[in-house]
């Protein structure tokens, strides 16, 4: 049996190790806390070019929004990095969690609830990752296309010149190596955000499935095996709730864990969807700039309907929770029974949510509510362009 960890974080821990951001053991080697520190700080340094850039045209509306897009989704980035280093001690107990004892799977129906939650996710995960490499070719390709002088893939400031071939290399390389490797570390840290809620949405199916799995025992009333299924359908109950105490418990630690960077993704979304549509109106659309900001606008927007959708799967699945608890043969069952079944359905009435700050809910109406307010800000803007 795999475990629920290697199935939903499988290729996030394969990615993330080598890219030196993952869970490093107790006794690893200086070698590997510098690689850490030296992959961490190639994404600040794109950042901090990018800053200086801005700071350097400030004023000039089209250099700005220019630049503006990839400064929002870098400073994203270095925020998503820099949380998830400084919660790895709430990353452990996460990855001890999904892999307790009361999560574990107990027969084969269970098994495949899990599988098939964990390849919902790898797909959507897999596409934007795929699509983020594409994006990441286009603008590799962007000077040779577009630029009739030698010039670097983006727009910002660096140490060294395009005029000299040796530093334009240098500085070609260093634009796209850590521009890629930004796209890989957002899968990774997204990877495992969203499949620990989808793992909670996997193990709220596998209650749905044992309550369903309390038997009736209208044929066996007058019979000696009546007390028996009475006995083992209390369990169940009893189980039940002690396995969605124990999600409750594994949702929080995740918002505890990662609501900051959620909150940012959030207000990041909306500048970087409004810069990106101020660029695209700007651009000669026969343009490889051009494809290259539409593919990177919808990678961008596929992303925040991932992370908004997760947390609409939280709460859809846990609200059907309720009612398939009513659905169960609880009229047929003792006066124990059903007093445990009115306080499991008071708790399990309140649904399972995920927030980002601890104040914004992700749901489809989010996701739809910042499309609005991007396309607000971008009316405004290019109005005044």
């Amino acid at each position: 049996m795999v475990s629920s960890e290697d199935l939903f974080l499988n290729r996030a821990k394969f990615v993330m190790k080598y890219l030196g951001v993952w869970v490093l053991a107790e006794n690893a080697s200086y070698f590997l806390k510098a690689y850490r520190g030296f992959m961490i700080t190639l994404q600040y340094l794109f950042l901090i070019f990018q800053t200086i850039y801005i700071i350097q045209v400030w004023g000039d509306l089209d250099a700005v929004s220019q630049a503006s897009y990839l400064l929002f989704t870098q400073a994203c980035l270095c925020l998503k990095v820099t949380v998830f280093q400084i919660n790895m001690p709430m990353l452990k107990d996460l990855l001890r969690l999904m892999d307790a004892k009361i999560f574990r799977p107990e027969n084969d129906v269970h098994e495949k609830l899990l599988e098939l939650q964990a390849a919902r996710i790898k797909r959507l995960l897999l596409a934007f990752m795929v699509s983020s490499q594409i994006t990441c070719g286009m603008w590799a390709l962007k000077p040779l296309f577009d630029d009739a002088d030698r010039k670097f893939p983006f727009d910002m400031w660096m140490p060294v010149s395009p005029e000299d071939a040796v530093q334009y290399y240098i500085g070609y390389a260093f634009q796209l190596g850590t521009i890629c490797i930004s796209a890989y570390m957002y899968f990774g840290v997204d990877s495992v955000t969203f499949s620990s809620v989808i793992f909670g949405c996997a193990q709220i199916n596998i209650i749905k499935e044992k309550l369903m799995s309390i038997t009736s025992i209208k044929e066996k009333r007058g019979t000696k095996a009546v007390d028996e299924a009475l006995a083992e359908n209390y369990n169940k109950l009893v189980d039940c709730i002690k396995h969605h105490q124990a999600i409750v418990t594994f949702t929080e630690l995740v918002e505890n864990a990662y609501h900051p960077y959620l909150l940012f993704q959030l207000i990041g979304s909306v500048g970087i969807i409004c810069m990106s549509a101020l660029r695209i109106l700007v651009v000669d659309w026969r343009s490889m700039q051009f494809f290259s900001i539409l593919t990177y606008l919808s990678v961008m927007i596929s992303q925040l309907f991932v992370c908004c959708w997760c947390g609409h799967e939280l709460t859809a699945t846990s609200e059907d929770l309720h009612r398939v608890l009513y659905k169960c043969y609880w009229y047929e069952q003792d006066v124990k029974f059903k007093r445990e079944l009115c306080f499991a359905m008071m708790r399990i009435s309140r649904p399972l949510v995920l927030r980002a700050g601890h104040y914004i809910i992700l749901s489809r109406q989010t996701f739809v509510a910042i499309l609005r307010m991007s396309y607000s800000y971008f009316a405004v803007l290019n109005q005044t362009h």
